[in-house]
């Protein structure tokens, strides 16, 4: 059914459920898992030293990205990273539509029942909307 999923990761904890969700699809069926940071940039910020600041910032996610792929690696799972930098929600959606996917499956928190109205503005509350894909909230 689902050929080539993106599991969006901010390298914390919280994405872990994510990822493992996506392994556990992988192994019951031949598809492709690309895990995607992407290093959020500042507008107007052209400067030599802040282009190295978010390549250091890139390479670091790209180690961190090594680690996690290496834990599968030797399952055979075809696991690849991407490190982008840019504005999260659209480079996530970008990414997704030029590159295959038709499944992005990503962590969410729980809306505080009190306040529901400070949860619209989420990354993953505006890929679900927006993406030409289906989107998996993991909570």
């Amino acid at each position: 059914m689902f050929k080539h999923i993106l599991v969006p990761t901010d390298l914390t904890e919280r994405d872990r459920k994510a990822m493992e969700i996506a392994v556990e699809m992988a192994r019951c069926t031949t598809l492709k898992i690309t895990l995607l940071h992407v290093v959020e940039t500042i507008e107007d910020a052209d400067t030599e030293d802040f282009r190295k600041f978010f390549k250091q910032l890139g390479k670091r996610a790209e180690a961190k990205l090594d680690i996690l792929i290496d834990k599968y690696r030797k399952e055979g799972l075809e696991i690849e990273k991407q490190v982008l930098l840019g504005r999260r929600v659209f480079e996530i959606l970008n990414f997704a539509a030029h590159s295959g996917v038709d499944l992005i499956i990503m962590s969410s928190h729980r809306l505080d029942s009190d306040n529901y109205s400070e949860g619209w503005g989420t990354i993953s509350f505006k890929v679900g909307v927006l993406s030409h894909c289906p989107v998996m909230l993991v909570k």
